[in-house]
């Protein structure tokens, strides 16, 4: 990485954003959906074990 002269930072300029009135129209929104399902039975046995596998899942749509 190479060091900045006093002249090159001398040079540098800047420029001011809009106001925020002007962004009115800079929509940012997001839709997120999340699910957990889960399922096990166990029904009429005798000295049985039920498993369960989860599944999760997110979606997120950005406009």
């Amino acid at each position: 990485m190479t060091k900045l002269t006093i002249t090159e930072i001398a040079a540098e300029s800047v420029e001011l954003l809009p106001a925020r009135e002007t962004l009115l129209w800079d929509l940012n929104t997001a839709l997120i959906a999340a699910h957990n399902t889960s399922m096990a039975v166990n029904a009429a046995t005798v000295l049985s074990a039920a498993n369960s596998v989860a599944v999760q899942g997110i979606s997120v749509t950005q406009f």
